[in-house]
């Protein structure tokens, strides 16, 4: 299995804050990883860095062989990573169909997974073609994030990023987001998860990286996590 993302001593500042600490992690194709731990803890700000929304101030990231520092993130996200962001960010008042073809962007040649379609989505996540003619201010906070990650999957990634998947979310709407992100994972989507659902993530997640202020504690498979239960409740308070 080969390497897609590779970060390796990775450090970052907030004006004269130090945000993170050397962290290392990786992610191999059609993998799922995990990023936890409380908030304020590294994992956001990690996402920034990978996504060139914050300067690193020493490390390295490499992603599909290329090394993204002092790339802008309009060009990393050519590479073929896809953010759907904390809070969601989606257009209010644009339709659901026009966040969706707004980003819209074809595969690149490197991508060998089915393209993404406006049409696949609605199959993925059928009530937003219920909804595709509704603003976005006009949706639930769990539609809202079907449309997120549409979006995102609309730009063809290769890696597909999902900052706090399901928090605020009714059950029902977790439930969905996550057989939608495992029905993603069969067909070979990498994907990095953050989430304070540890149960769920168990399911989802090939490999996890516990992060506390700012440095990764811990890093193992789901078996592994299930057999420390410690870790869980000291850095994750479950």
């Amino acid at each position: 299995m080969s390497t897609l993302l590779k970060i390796d001593g990775l450090q970052a500042s907030y004006g004269h804050a130090q945000a993170l600490f050397g962290v290392s992690m990786a992610v191999d194709a059609g993998q799922v990883v995990t990023l936890l731990g409380r908030n304020g803890m590294g994992r956001s700000t990690t996402i920034k860095c990978l996504f060139g929304l914050l300067a690193a101030k020493a490390g390295n990231i490499v992603f599909g062989g290329q090394p993204l520092a002092q790339m802008a993130s309009h060009q990393i996200a050519r590479l073929g990573l896809g953010l759907v962001p904390e809070g969601r960010q989606i257009f209010t008042n644009l339709t659901v169909e026009e966040n969706l073809v707004a980003t819209a962007r074809a595969p690149r040649a490197a991508n060998q997974l089915e393209p993404w379609t406006l049409q696949r989505v609605y199959r993925l996540f059928p009530r937003l073609q219920e909804r595709r003619s509704n603003l976005g201010w006009q949706l639930s906070g769990g539609e809202q994030q079907m449309l997120a990650i549409g979006r995102a999957l609309m730009t063809n990634p290769r890696l597909l990023v999902l900052d706090e998947a399901t928090e605020g979310l009714a059950p029902i709407i977790r439930t969905e987001i996550w057989n939608a992100l495992a029905a993603l994972k069969q067909e070979g989507l990498s994907q990095i998860v953050i989430d304070k659902n540890v149960g769920a993530l168990l399911k989802l997640a090939d490999r996890h990286y516990v992060m506390e202020r700012g440095i990764v504690v811990w890093s193992g498979d789901s078996h592994k996590l299930r057999g420390e239960p410690e870790i869980i409740h000291q850095y994750l308070g479950v």
